[in-house]
């Protein structure tokens, strides 16, 4: 049963880790490409759609390597998801603080009704989400750090 939860915790952590990774470094890239109005959309509707999903992933995420730090409690390895939770733990606290209320902001712009500065704003979540995705590439190399 522990082999399984940390399997499936790894895997749940390590998707949540490319996902974010992939909006980071590369569909921000893209939509940095398009024509102004189409970057400006694309990021409005990456932020409905990611924002709804998101936030389940991220809590499952640290439930689950919770549950691995109490049902391994006397293994080898336990600090390391000790820590990995502790790390996905703040990235939560970052998500809630920093990236949230600017997507909350971001994603009911329309061209029409966008805010000056938009860009200046998509720049700042971006900084604060290159930030979160390096804690959470830490929180999953601790997962795994764990595993051997």
């Amino acid at each position: 049963m522990l082999n399984a939860l940390q399997v499936f915790t790894t895997v749940t952590v390590g998707l949540m880790v490319g996902v974010e990774f992939s909006v980071a470094f590369v569909m921000n890239r893209i939509f940095g490409a398009l024509p102004e109005d189409a970057d400006q959309q694309a990021r409005s509707h990456g932020g409905r759609m990611l924002g709804a999903l998101m936030p389940v992933w991220y809590i499952t995420s640290l439930v689950l390597s919770a549950l691995w730090a109490v049902a391994a409690w006397d293994e080898p390895g336990t600090g390391r998801v000790i820590t990995a939770a502790a790390l996905l733990i703040v990235s939560v606290i970052m998500s809630l603080v920093l990236l949230v209320p600017i997507n909350n902001q971001g994603k009911t712009w329309t061209p029409e009704n966008r805010p000056a500065d938009w860009k200046e704003q998509m720049n700042r979540w971006d900084r604060y989400h290159y930030a979160r995705v390096a804690v959470i590439v830490a929180a999953f190399t601790f997962l795994v750090a764990a595993l051997v």
